[in-house]
């Protein structure tokens, strides 16, 4: 094949090549506008797991590669005066210019042509694909392919609201990765430094807009923009200047992330390589390395002799996925350093914590691998603010509420049955909580429990009120006299979302003719078209509403349950009122935020003062309508939980969605983590999440870094009412309890996952 290559950074070079080694006969040119050592970054992050699968494709430039490397094992993270280190992390780092000249080296040696200073005009880009068999654009994120074939590869370009410069300095950070942390006039401000060579580390300097604004980087020279920076980070600079290698741009130098998407990376023999198709923040250090797995995967496909546009559509398939893993644990540690500042206030050990796991890539158990000692020391510190002297994992760590103590922090989520009759709770209500208060977690929920005959759901939801005390009782007196459990009955009205059939009869459709009710809502707007329009309320059925909820919690406290919540999220009748897309009202309920959370404040201060001061209150609310600026947006959500901390909420249970069905929610793993998190730390609150979590990793990272305290598991309990002491088994915690019934499961669990571990090992 004749090649042209675009772009002489690593991604391009390391392509050329990688299609050299797989066939020498392959004539390849790459063309790069800057002269050839030219370079504008410093250093560059590769780790073991990127250097073997270097290795495994060319031994020789792996080698070339490693003999230059710098290598280090921690990462510290320094708070003003204060420092925590962590070790294990096994990260090495190369100066790019050496590192492009080394490429190029092997590229020359494998018979690659390398033209320098060449200037990449639309004429030019368009001349290269007509006279070659393959175009592969690898010339960066500013790639001018990507822009002239716009239309092909519909990129999107989302600019990051953090400022940072690439800098350099002598002072070497050779004992660490190290994150620098100085509060200053204008705010926070921080640097990620590391050691490349025997004498030169990175210094990347960032910071939010307002501080940067404040500072007045945007008008300062580059030596004016440096020395500044010299001055604020002046203790950890030993004395050492900082350097830059930009002197070609006019300014600061300063610049913002464009984290670059594109939709197609290929149309006919033009294809997207490196920063071109897709970019990774900085903070995780990964562009290069994508880049080059890229290139070894491209020339993978281009060399299975099979047609150019299969070959292409192949390496997009499977090369978009793998880039898409990276550039979203990117885009969590991008998003966590642009709230770094909701974090600063953290104890030291829950800060490095938080950082360490900001892109989700690495879980609690890896770091144990990393660094075990240091990662008992926080679980230590953990059980320790919560007044315990135990070193088990954070999931096991005791919670208080009130007078509410809970033995963990794992709880059983709330999830509709769709079981009862006339409102009426049955013996699949008793053995199904009964069941998960069993199995090892610290709180159950119950499912939603209806206000009203009117306010149900379904047909098949319960209700709370004096009815159906005897059969709630039996359940909690049952979980009181047999288990270390608490109990939490969950209230609510369905709203504009009742009427409807069970679940698996069709979710969200109305019942059949002649079976429906009447509904009440905010405003008269159905859930979909052919459901119950329901009625606006009025004054008079807010205050006949506000007395059922009233006769509820004091219904609830009859039956003996530990906790209630209100429920005010997922489009019910108290959310109805609360989010605009389902609040249409022009009287004092409708409009401003205040307005609209008037009535739902009003239901939680009549269930607060009607339920036992010693008892904690919850609400649930959706912090996220998925709507975008037409619904809650997770801002306006801090606001609504602040209300209602105010009013006298113990914790407020995070959650998002199910408003309306024109929603476009983007789920994941932990996907509603960020919301609680944003919640606890800005209002200071304690929150409960829930979302696709489903590992006792995922428990432990979100409780350690501070972004809940307590982890609702729906669908793992539906599977396995005993998932907490399964957990247990799986992690090596004999100390969890088993009911004395189960004494000889447990005693055998322990000793099967023993046996497994000493085989696998």
């Amino acid at each position: 094949m004749q090649i042209a290559v675009l772009g002489g950074g690593p991604a391009g070079l390391y392509f050329a090549i990688s299609m050299k080694l797989r066939d020498a006969a392959h004539d390849i040119t790459v063309y790069e506008r800057n002269r050839a050592d030219d370079t504008f970054g410093w250093g560059v992050v590769l780790s073991d797991e990127t250097m073997a699968n270097f290795e495994d494709n060319d031994p020789v430039s792996e080698k070339m590669i490693r003999d230059k490397f710098a290598y280090w094992d921690d990462v510290k993270v320094v708070r003003g005066d204060e420092a925590m280190t962590s070790g294990g992390h096994g990260f090495c780092g190369i100066g790019r210019k050496q590192m492009l000249l080394l490429l190029q080296q092997r590229a020359r040696e494998l018979g690659v042509k390398l033209e320098f200073e060449t200037d990449i005009t639309p004429e030019k880009i368009e001349e290269l694909k007509a006279g070659n068999d393959l175009l592969v654009a690898a010339d960066g994120l500013n790639s001018k392919t990507r822009s002239h074939f716009e239309d092909k590869f519909r990129p999107e370009i989302d600019m990051r609201r953090n400022h940072f410069v690439w800098l350099g300095t002598h002072q070497k950070f050779d004992d660490a990765f190290t994150f620098i942390f100085e509060q200053t006039e204008h705010g926070w401000i921080w640097a990620h430094a590391y050691q490349f060579d025997d004498d030169t580390a990175t210094f990347i300097v960032e910071c939010g807009p307002e501080t940067y604004e404040a500072f007045g980087f945007d008008k300062l020279s580059q030596q004016d923009s440096i020395a500044l920076c010299e001055k604020i980070f002046a203790k950890h600079l030993g004395g050492h200047a900082l350097m830059t290698n930009a002197n070609h741009i006019r300014g600061s130098a300063w610049i913002r992330f464009p984290r670059v998407t594109c939709e197609n990376w290929y149309f006919d023999n033009v294809v997207l390589l490196g920063d071109a198709s897709a970019t990774a923040h900085f903070s995780i250090g990964s562009g290069s390395k994508l880049g080059m797995e890229s290139a070894i995967s491209l020339a993978e496909e281009l060399s299975r002799d099979k047609p150019l546009a299969e070959a292409l559509q192949t390496y997009e398939d499977e090369r978009k996925l793998q880039v898409l893993r990276v550039t979203s644990a990117a885009r969590n540690s991008t998003e966590w350093f642009e709230e770094v500042e909701r974090y600063l206030g953290l104890d030291m050990m829950q800060l490095n914590y938080a950082l360490l796991t900001r892109s989700q890539r690495i879980s609690h158990e890896n770091l144990r691998l990393r660094d075990p000692e240091w990662l008992a020391s926080a679980e230590s510190w953990f059980h320790s603010q919560a007044g315990s002297n135990s070193t088990r994992r954070p999931m096991f760590a005791p919670f208080k509420l009130r007078d509410m103590e809970l033995k963990n922090r794992i709880v059983v989520s709330p999830m509709a049955q769709y079981k009862a009759t006339g409102g009426m709770p049955n013996d699949w209500h008793f053995v199904h909580y009964a069941e998960r208060a069993k199995g090892g977690a610290g709180l159950v929920f119950t499912e939603m429990l209806c206000v009203s005959m009117d306010g149900r759901i379904t047909p098949g939801c319960p209700c709370i009120g004096p009815e159906q005390v005897p059969a709630w009782k039996r359940l909690t007196d049952f979980v009181h006299a047999e288990t270390d459990a608490r109990i939490c009955a969950q209230i609510g009205h369905a709203g504009r979302k009742g009427s409807t059939r069970l679940a698996w009869d069709g979710i969200d459709k109305p019942l059949a003719e002649g079976e429906n009710w009447p509904l009440l809502a905010a405003s008269a707007i159905p859930l979909m078209e052919g459901n119950v329009v329901p009625k606006a309320m009025d004054r008079a059925d807010m205050d006949r509403v506000k007395e059922q909820f009233i006769e509820s919690v004091r219904a609830a406290d009859q039956a003996g349950f530990d906790m209630i919540e209100m429920h005010g999220a997922h489009g019910y009748l108290l959310a109805s009122f609360i989010s605009p897309i389902t609040n249409r009202r022009d009287d004092g309920y409708g409009g401003s935020l205040e307005n609209r959370m008037r009535y739902p404040l009003e239901i939680f201060a009549a269930m607060r003062a009607e339920w036992p001061a010693t008892k904690p209150m919850t609400v649930r609310i959706s912090a996220h309508d998925w709507m975008g600026e037409d619904g809650v947006t997770p801002e306006e959500a801090v606001q609504i939980a602040a209300m209602f901390k105010a009013a006298g909420a113990d914790a407020i249970n995070v959650s998002s969605g199910q408003t309306d069905k024109a929603e476009q929610p983007v789920y994941g793993r932990m996907f509603q983590v960020p919301f609680a998190d944003r919640v606890r730390n800005e209002i200071g609150a304690p929150t409960l999440v829930a979302g696709n979590i489903y590992e006792p990793d995922h428990v432990n990272s979100i409780l350690m870094a501070g972004r809940a305290d307590l982890v609702l598991l729906a669908r793992p309990h539906l599977a396995d009412p005993y998932w907490t002491l399964h957990a247990a088994v799986e992690l090596g915690d004999t100390e969890q309890s088993w009911p004395k019934p189960y004494e000889g499961g447990r005693r055998q669990a322990n000793t099967l996952a023993e046996r497994a571990k000493a085989m696998a090992t």
